[in-house]
């Protein structure tokens, strides 16, 4: 049986490197798929037994990249990398000066020659050692790269120069002409670019660098005689209470069980505001206590909390490569060595044309120029970018795929239960007096039912006093409570007891599809409390909005007809099925994508099929775990609001994809001809150093582009 092996791999800075990764462990006996991401930084391969592990290891190395075993040692080899490249290409910089200050302001001579040959020497083989070291691994597992087109155009510029200086008998003089500067300024270009996009790709990612940060090391532990011991917050155990006072943050997720704050989770929510939480109410950690203090009681292991969980979703979600990604990465495995062979044909054509001056340099900006790391940077930074700002919104993007198809959005079915509506059942309307309110209230609070819970907090909300309750009471499943003068209960009960009342009092309600509690006070009746699932507040508005977007609304239900209606009414859902179950939900799906892309918005168990079913499945967060596991999107929050984003998200990135793939391979179909020679009659020819800054300028704009999505 078949394992998922996880690694974490540093050193990666294009998508070439990620595909020669790919393709190298691919070849190793028991290797079934590799799935490498160099803006994750990581590797997925599926293998078949532990033995293979080590060799995965050892290929990749052997390609000139490191291993982190865990995301803390990763962050910090990141780190570590980021600032050994800097320096490496500060001392490429100060040399690279030197070397053009030589090759411009002094008389060519023996030794000038020979302090460009040294100093180029030290730029080269050490600044720049990174590019050869890979492109050796790649060519020695017949991967052609970047860092072949970088080492080719490099070592062309070097060894020609070279060998112009150290025999310069055997070169005709007008061909006696070293291009030491160009070598070092390519190394010294492209590691700037590369320096850029390492830089841009951190802060592409620093949503899930945030989210790591969050849960504090310390946690204040509650003892039973109510004082307290600064612990580690990893040792917390499910069961023990900690103290967290104002200004603290949260350790681990569970349940206030004393005390009262105001509670910010905006970095994992996506809300603005801090929210009231009181006892009983759940609280996650990662979230700020901004004003209060509160006792919690520990719920979850520090591996199943929402903000872990979050951490490895979005991780895992960066790794994915979407059809368009995947398109881009085929075509720059074929562009390389396209390339290659256009920059031999120009050196023959120039050389044959009795110019090798011009075969030398062409040859060489036609590998340099034409580098694909744009065309591999155009859609991987930018999921990055959006799928963090997504996350930032609340809406959690578990399957990146989806991104590339909810522009095109036909359908949206919506669940009615805790979707639609938040799923538990609330006062609606009364006409009780607050005097008559108070007896229910009381009666019903020696009752653990749902509806006696609803009218409870409800007496509650209206500030009603309760009454000690000490009469005896008749429960009465199915009909109600009731106790020598006061009847609470459905019209069956009142019926029983002789209690005459007007059906058309309350109809309406019923016809609504509303539930409806009948009260009787000495006999006689009195009113009705009017119960529903209160519908959310921001269906409306997500309806609303979908409908003017000219996106079908559906909505699916077990619920009865009236009832269902009633819903889709208040919320101008254009088409209803009630009364089915979840197969008919699933048909219904199944049938609806036919007319375009459908999406899915449920929570419960009996929302599975048709999540998995759908184009994309929308979970919420307070459903079921089969429900956020089935689904490729889960809203943090459980704000519908997060569809709107969803969709606003796919269109802005597909059109940023779209741009940077035009613009890399504009940019190519410009430039090679450019750097061939071609235009040198109108007087155009492109040296080897401005083929270097060219390359970099497109990777970086690349990279700028994709940023923007996180502004938005």
């Amino acid at each position: 049986m078949s394992q998922i092996f996880k690694l974490n791999i540093i050193g990666m800075t294009c998508v070439n490197c990620s595909n020669a990764v790919e393709k190298v462990t691919k070849k190793i006996p028991g290797v079934k798929n590799a799935n490498v991401s160099f803006t994750a930084n990581s590797g997925e391969f599926e293998i078949e037994n532990d033995d293979i592990k080590d060799k995965i290891k050892q290929k990749i190395e052997k390609l000139g990249y490191e291993i982190a075993t865990n995301y803390e040692e990763l962050a910090l080899k990141k780190q570590n990398a980021l600032k050994r490249m800097k320096n490496t290409l500060l001392l490429s910089i100060f040399l690279t000066i030197i070397i053009m200050i030589l090759h411009m302001g002094l008389k060519h001579s023996f030794l000038n020659s020979l302090m460009q040959f040294i100093l180029t020497t030290i730029v080269v083989f050490y600044c720049g050692r990174h590019f050869f070291i890979h492109a050796f691994g790649a060519l020695k597992n017949r991967n052609f790269d970047m860092n072949v087109l970088v080492s080719l155009g490099v070592f062309s510029a070097y060894f020609y120069s070279t060998f112009a200086f150290l025999f310069p008998n055997l070169i005709p003089s007008k061909l006696n002409y070293v291009y030491f500067e160009s070598a070092a300024m390519i190394i010294t270009f492209i590691s700037l670019g590369k320096f850029l996009e390492e830089n841009s790709k951190a802060k592409a990612d620093d949503y899930i660098k945030s989210l790591l940060n969050l849960t504090p090391k310390m946690a204040l532990l509650l003892k039973e005689d109510g004082t307290t011991d600064e612990v580690l917050a990893k040792n917390l155990k499910i069961g023990d209470v900690v103290l967290v006072k104002n200004g603290m943050t949260i350790p681990r997720d569970g349940v206030i069980v004393d005390g009262g704050a105001e509670i910010d989770a905006s970095i994992l929510t996506g809300e603005s505001l801090p929210i009231y939480k009181k006892v009983g109410d759940s609280v996650n950690a990662g979230s700020l206590n901004t004003n209060g203090v509160i006792s919690i009681k520990i719920t979850t292991q520090n591996h199943e909390t929402l903000l872990s969980r979050m951490t490895k979703l979005l991780s895992e979600a960066s790794t994915k490569k979407m059809p368009i990604s995947r398109f881009a990465d085929r075509i720059a495995n074929i562009f390389v060595p396209i390339v290659i062979l256009i920059s031999l044909a120009t050196f023959l054509v120039w050389f044959l044309l009795g110019n090798l001056g011009y075969a030398v340099v062409c040859a060489i900006c036609v590998l340099v120029i034409s580098c694909p790391c744009a065309l591999g940077l155009a859609t991987p930074i930018a999921i990055v970018c959006a799928i963090s700002n997504l996350a930032k919104k609340g809406v959690l993007v578990k399957n990146p795929e989806v991104l590339e198809i909810l522009k095109d959005t036909k359908n949206v079915i919506f669940d009615k239960t805790g979707t639609l509506t938040y799923g538990k059942i609330e006062v609606f309307k009364t006409n009780l007096s607050d005097d008559l309110l108070s007896k229910v209230a009381s009666l019903e609070a020696l009752s653990e039912h749902l509806i006696a819970k609803a009218i409870i907090n409800f007496a509650k909300d209206k500030n009603i006093k309760f009454e000690k309750f000490n009469k005896e009471f008749d429960n009465l499943v199915g009909k109600g409570l009731k106790t020598d003068d006061l009847i609470i209960g459905n019209e069956i009960l009142l019926l029983e007891n002789k209690v005459e009342f007007n059906k058309n009092d309350f109809k309406e309600f019923l016809d609504d599809g509303f539930g409806v509690i009948l009260v009787a006070f000495n006999k006689k009746y009195e009113g009705y409390i009017i119960l529903s699932d209160k519908i959310k507040t921001e269906s409306k508005e997500t309806i609303n909005n979908l409908n003017k977007s000219l996106i079908d609304t559906l909505m699916l239900t077990g619920d009865n007809k009236k009832v269902a209606n009633f819903i889709a009414s208040n919320l101008d859902i254009k088409e209803v099925f009630s009364d089915i179950l979840p197969e008919q939900k699933f048909e219904i799906v199944k049938k609806q994508k036919e007319k375009g892309i459908t999406v899915f918005v449920g929570d419960g168990v009996n929302d599975a099929l048709s999540l998995k079913e759908a184009d994309c499945g929308v979970a919420m967060n307070s459903g079921s775990d089969i429900a956020k596991s089935s689904g490729d999107i889960l809203l943090i929050n459980n704000d519908l609001n997060g569809i709107l984003k969803l969709i606003k998200a796919s269109n802005k990135t597909m059109n940023i994809i779209k741009q940077n793939l035009f613009w890399a391979f504009f940019y190519n179909a410009l430039c090679i001809p450019l750097a061939a020679g071609i235009f040198t009659s109108f007087g155009l020819l492109l040296s080897p150093v401005y083929a270097a800054l060219a390359m970099s300028f497109s990777s970086v704009s690349v990279v700028l582009n994709s940023l923007r999505l996180k502004l938005w």
